[in-house]
């Protein structure tokens, strides 16, 4: 699945008090956005896979969304 990001996002995922907290800028939830958007159209099984190496900011929590059947 192709992902695109809009320039200047910043993503933080933190789990706090047994919350998952995703705190972003504008264009962090438009790309997320568009992110939630491709894979409800994909396969199930699809998923997209969120760190601080690839797209998250440096600390934050890993994050894996997939899609069900």
């Amino acid at each position: 699945m192709i992902t695109e990001w809009i320039d200047g996002f910043e993503i933080r995922a933190a789990v706090k008090n047994n919350s998952i907290v995703i705190s972003a800028n504008r264009e962090g939830l438009l790309s997320l956005a568009r992110h939630l958007t491709a894979l409800a159209e994909g396969e199930p099984g699809d998923h997209i896979h969120y760190d601080e190496y690839n797209s998250l900011e440096e600390g934050s929590s890993e994050i894996i969304i997939e899609k069900k059947k």
